[in-house]
């Protein structure tokens, strides 16, 4: 049922209902990919500001030298707005991109049916609702299909092709060869909750709440940990203050409630008196973060303590950082020693663990031990984790020692797999579910979070990285000690750490 795909610049009309940002930056990308595009809006001054609003952008392309200006004037020819949804007739391809309510959708579609031909292509630009609930609206719901693109559409190279239960798969094959053609990655995924980039980023600010809620460590420590130590553009409550919580709980919340209320994505008991306070973020001035003239205001980060002039120090011999710890220890002019009960502090690096079990499990004092993550990478940021009883005196010590050389310190809370174990670990787990379920292919997985979410890494190759055996016992560890179902591991996690074979292994074919 696809449209036939031919050669040469404005080879489709396409229609964009929705002046709003994703409609200006949907209208932009394809009329700059060649195609003629017509876009229309219910507020009647909607559509030219938006119109407006892209030549301006183009404009300024031409500026910079980025775009000629030639390209500007057949984009402005090919590029116009409609006074009536009927001017829409003739479209090839028409991508909505209203308010996110169902009835406003629905509604839509069934008048866009009646003025369309049979062969359009419909597609909503939904980031959050079942397109076949939206398709269950039209005639003909076989032509629906979910095109969801990310802000700035220019910029955000990938877009989720979702098809519904009915789609028909020519539709889908349309959709990804004019994404493509206009230079954007495709990532075709099943009509499931969140799709695939917003399903997959749910670990990320779920676990950075439970972390919090915990009190293992405060928003800004753990925003710290997880950008300066595992290269993060941004820490979970620095995305939730950009995004708005207001707009952030309810995705939390819808994702939680379409899918069952599967404890993977279990909202924080945190947020909803946050958002009673109006405690949004940028764009009240306070989230998580305090604003001021548009600018974060800096928490106060924690004092590093002076080195004690005499320190013994003893150093598990199976830390994976053992030799910069011990190089430390000497840079410091401190004693390492070989027996535990000979040193005034026990550093230790556990996996899946927290510091207390880590302690008993050695035979240390709880109160000489102090951990260190041996995830993040040691030369960039350091988290030291706490027994329940570790000594202030030790606990300044060790931060003393482990800020020697001028690397960050993150002084955390008892807890198991640290922050950066706990956050990989779930993000990791939440991928393999996905790709446990064929919600997408692992290709597109990889790609679509990389692009979509900018993580340094995609999730299983993240999970690679670190190693299969690794993170499973990470989760193990959570669910053993909380017996919170939440870290209950994916069965492609288990199987795959079990045969000693790589994340991104697919399913054998039956």
């Amino acid at each position: 049922m696809g449209l036939p795909q031919a050669e040469g610049k404005g080879a489709l009309h396409i229609g964009v209902v929705g002046a709003g940002t994703m409609g200006r930056g949907i209208v932009q990308l394809f009329a700059q990919a060649g195609h003629a595009v017509s876009c229309f809006d219910e507020k009647p001054d909607a559509g030219p500001q938006g119109l407006a609003a892209v030549f301006s952008t183009l404009e300024s392309l031409v500026a910079k030298g980025r775009l000629a200006s030639g390209a500007l004037d057949d984009i402005r020819r090919r590029a116009k707005c409609c006074t009536s949804l009927g001017d829409l007739a003739e479209c090839d391809v028409i991508i909505e991109a209203v308010v996110e309510d169902i009835a406003v959708k629905r509604g839509l579609f069934a008048r866009l049916e009646a003025i369309v031909s049979d062969k359009c292509v419909l597609a909503t630009n939904t980031s959050s609702l079942i397109v076949a609930e939206i398709a269950s609206a039209c005639r003909h719901p076989e032509r629906v299909a979910g095109l969801h693109f990310f802000n700035p559409v220019p910029l955000m190279k990938v877009a989720e092709v979702i098809a519904a239960v009915r789609t028909d798969p020519s539709i889908v094959a349309t959709l990804r060869a004019i994404v493509e053609g206009a230079g954007h990655k495709a990532v075709v995924v099943s009509d499931q909750p969140g799709f695939l980039v917003n399903h997959a980023g749910r670990g990320l600010y779920t676990e950075g709440l439970r972390i919090v809620e915990e009190q293992v460590a405060s928003p800004s420590e753990v925003d710290d940990v997880l950008r300066d130590g595992l290269g993060f553009r941004m820490g979970p409550f620095e995305l939730l203050d950009l995004t708005g919580l207001d707009v952030s709980s309810r995705v939390m919340t819808s994702i939680y409630e379409q899918f069952q209320q599967e404890p993977r994505f279990r909202p924080s008991s945190l947020v909803p008196p946050r958002v009673a306070a109006g405690l949004y973020g940028r764009k009240t001035g306070e989230g998580w973060y305090r604003y001021e003239n548009g600018q974060r205001v800096e928490p106060a980060r924690k004092s590093i303590p002076s080195l004690p002039s005499r320190l013994s120090v003893w150093i598990d011999p199976d830390a994976p950082d053992f030799d910069a710890l011990a190089a430390l220890v000497r840079n410091a002019a401190a004693k390492q020693r070989s027996h535990a009960s000979e040193a005034e502090v026990c550093l230790v690096q556990p996996v899946g663990e927290d510091a207390t079990s880590a302690a008993i499990r050695l035979g240390l004092e709880p109160a000489k031990c102090v951990a260190i993550d041996p995830i993040t990478p040691f030369a960039r940021r350091r988290t030291m984790m706490l027994t329940v009883t570790t000594a202030s005196a030790v606990r300044d010590a060790a931060h003393a020692l482990l800020a020697s050389d001028g690397v960050p310190v993150t002084v955390i809370g008892d807890s198991v797999g640290f922050i950066a174990q706990r956050v990989i670990a779930t993000i990791v787990n939440i991928a393999a579910n996905i790709a446990q379920r064929a919600i997408a292919e692992v290709e597109d997985l990889e790609a679509a979070v990389r692009v979509g979410l900018g993580y340094p890494f995609g999730p299983l190759h993240w999970g690679d990285r670190i190693g299969a055996a690794k993170i499973l016992q990470i989760l193990n560890g959570q669910m053993r000690t909380t017996g919170d179902p939440r870290y209950r591991p994916s069965p492609w996690i288990a199987r795959r750490a079990a045969l000693g074979v790589s994340l991104l292994t697919p399913e054998a074919s039956r």
